[in-house]
């Protein structure tokens, strides 16, 4: 499960560097996001995201990533609240990080509308842990300055294999709900642009 979890967070490093040549790739956080839903008492789907989100991938392939988990967005103020208090512990651990060292010559040969798929070795920091992960990517060149990066396969988030579990029991009580789903599907659209 770590292997997925790791590809929600690390989607966006291995795929901002596609197309690179000796320059540095930014990630274009307006035009990026990352997704999750959940699932409460069985049958009501919601659906949340990430607004906060940096990154770059210098030229010699050092690929960094951070996720603000204090922008978490569920459309509901007061939960937005309690996700950061209780799930994600913002006080302590504002954002989660990825980083991971890239083969640039992979992606250089790219042209623009090419795609192609890439598997990455990866350190999730979130919570305090580091978590070593391998992820699978998809990458498309857009133009000559822009990369896409997605997962090359749905993501499914295990809230055990972050960590927050407990924090989710705590939510549950909160909100006085019968159950919350511990594995949640990921989403993400991450553009990268060179510098």
């Amino acid at each position: 499960m770590k292997r997925f979890v790791a590809t929600l967070f690390v989607t966006c490093l291995v795929l901002g560097a596609a197309s690179a040549n000796a320059e540095d790739w930014e990630l274009a956080a307006d035009d990026s996001k990352i997704a999750f839903g959940s699932v409460k008492k069985d049958t009501v789907g919601e659906a949340h995201h990430f607004s906060g989100l940096s990154g770059s991938v210098s030229e010699g392939g050092d690929a960094t990533i951070e996720i603000d988990v204090t922008s978490v967005e569920t459309w509901i103020d007061i939960r937005n609240e309690r996700m950061q208090e209780h799930v994600f512990n913002a006080a302590a651990f504002p954002k989660a990080t990825v980083t991971t060292k890239l083969d640039m010559t992979e992606f250089a040969a790219l042209e623009p509308g090419e795609m192609t798929t890439t598997t990455t070795k990866v350190m999730l920091g979130f919570l305090g842990q580091e978590i070593p992960v391998e992820a699978e990517l998809f990458v498309v060149a857009l133009t000559g300055d822009r990369v896409m990066v997605t997962s090359d396969e749905m993501l499914m988030l295990s809230t055990a294999d972050l960590g927050i579990s407990a924090g989710i029991d705590k939510l549950m009580k909160l909100a006085k709900l019968p159950s919350i789903t511990r594995v949640t599907p990921v989403t993400m659209r991450l553009i990268f642009e060179k510098k």
